[in-house]
């Protein structure tokens, strides 16, 4: 099991294929399995790795950890495997990440393709939605909300449904407690002032039916990145890589090729 240690924690990784590196960063309480369509898609031309970030998958846990954790880990990696260069891919957290990465390393990204995003949060994006919907939410255990939140979050449940079965076959469930902390990680963050000094092309891809990160927030983000194009999916949600996914495949691969 390929393993780094960084700032002080184990962090895992999957490395595939020859090729322009290509970086997948992973979403809230996911882990590097849920790129498995990526993994293999792009594997076949490229080389492809995906980190489960601290406290995620098969990386070390702790206590509390920040934004800014996440992001000094990514560039850990960068350092660890010798990567001059890379094209970089980010799906909601894992987007966070990516900006934070690319604006403090900007020599290092030559692509960057932000999914589900945004640049600024108070709190978690699941805490905002628990907030705005208070007759949808208020009163039920965390384990109800979380199962209520979905109808905001996706457009094509069914076909979210199965990825996400297919994904935790194949990666460490956290408890509802390791939740939590991977949440207020993400709580009081703005990459905002950052953006302007991202070098690399970048592309923002939102769902039209995303109610966590709703498409304003990636068009915000599109506009204070230089070099930067948005695009909205219109049959998808907070996972436009599985809800159009042939769709997005072959954007990607459009974008990362040229």
């Amino acid at each position: 099991m390929p393993l780094f240690k960084a700032n002080d924690i184990d962090l895992y990784y999957e490395d595939t294929g020859h090729g322009r590196p290509l970086i997948l960063f992973h979403g809230l309480t996911s882990s590097s399995a849920m790129f498995y369509r990526e993994i293999n898609f792009f594997g076949t031309k490229r080389r492809v790795i995906a980190m489960d970030s601290r406290g995620h998958g098969h990386s070390g846990k702790q206590e509390s950890y920040t934004l800014e954790d996440h992001i000094q880990d990514a560039i850990a990696l960068l350092d660890h495997l010798q990567l001059e260069q890379a094209d970089v891919l980010g799906i909601s957290m894992g987007s966070y990440i990516a900006q934070g990465l690319a604006a403090r390393r900007p020599e290092s990204v030559r692509k960057l393709l932000l999914v589900a995003t945004k640049s600024f949060g108070e709190q978690s994006s699941m805490t905002e939605l628990f907030d705005r919907y208070p007759e949808e939410f208020d009163g039920l255990s965390i384990r109800d909300k979380l199962a209520n939140a979905e109808s905001f979050m996706y457009h094509r449940l069914t076909a979210v449904k199965k990825w996400q079965k297919k994904t935790a076959e194949n990666s460490l469930q956290l408890t509802l407690e390791q939740q939590g902390i991977a949440s207020r990680a993400l709580e009081s963050f703005d990459l905002r002032h950052e953006l302007q000094k991202i070098q690399a092309e970048t592309l923002v891809i939102s769902g039209r039916y995303d109610e966590l990160n709703p498409s304003d927030s990636g068009r915000e983000t599109a506009r204070l990145t230089p070099h930067a194009s948005f695009l909205e999916f219109k049959r998808s949600g907070h996972a436009p890589n599985v809800e159009q996914v042939r769709l997005f495949l072959g954007i990607a691969e459009n974008f990362f090729d040229e």
